[in-house]
């Protein structure tokens, strides 16, 4: 195990040590790689991963609760049901990232994804079925060794792109499906890879 894996509370984790980043911490200890099912979920981190384009992943979990109030708490009908006006409101809140392609993408994205569930009858189905249902488990000894893309996010991305998805490219996506746990991608020595599942010593 690697000193810098180390962090400061003594567990060793992928994102290292990183002191101050609390919240990141119980990010990669409690969601980070753990399965996702709920189209709700799927759509607010599909949001939030958007979002964090350009930006650190810390910056965006600190407005999450704020994105939750300006989107319904992802409600997919009423975030599609969300008029021009309501979206440049957004653009005046702090509380969000305040860039009109990104803001104005969530109401987009939502009515995509009630368009999938006529046509497939959940998001879910759709996206999950791109691994047969099986996440896939990856053996990496450390983040230099992990991808930013793939071959299937590329996969992913292109048909996301066709189905009127916007900030769906492929990292972005490599990205979702990382924190919806469509990939396990806890490195060798991380306290999640040995039963990836096992319970948050933090909640024991």
């Amino acid at each position: 195990m690697a000193d810098d894996l180390i962090s400061p509370d003594g567990l060793p984790r992928c994102f290292g040590n990183r002191l101050g980043q609390d919240i990141l911490a119980h990010y990669h200890d409690t969601e980070w790689g753990v399965p996702v099912h709920d189209d709700r979920h799927l759509f607010e981190m599909l949001t939030l991963e958007g979002a964090q384009a350009g930006l650190s992943w810390d910056v965006v979990l600190r407005k999450r609760a704020s994105y939750k109030m300006a989107f319904h708490d992802f409600d997919l009908c009423r975030v599609a049901a969300m008029t021009d006006a309501d979206l440049e409101a957004l653009r005046e809140d702090a509380g969000v990232v305040r860039n009109r392609l990104k803001i104005y993408s969530t109401r987009g994205n939502a009515r995509a994804i009630l368009d999938l569930q006529d046509e497939q009858g959940s998001f879910d189905s759709y996206l999950w079925g791109f691994v047969d249902g099986q996440p896939q488990v990856n053996h990496f000894a450390d983040l230099g060794e992990m991808p930013a893309s793939t071959p299937l996010s590329d996969s992913i991305s292109k048909d996301m792109k066709r189905r009127g998805f916007r900030f769906v490219g492929s990292t972005i996506i490599y990205a979702f499906m990382q924190g919806i746990g469509m990939v396990d991608d806890h490195v060798a020595g991380c306290w999640r890879r040995s039963g990836a599942h096992a319970m948050c010593p933090m909640e024991r």
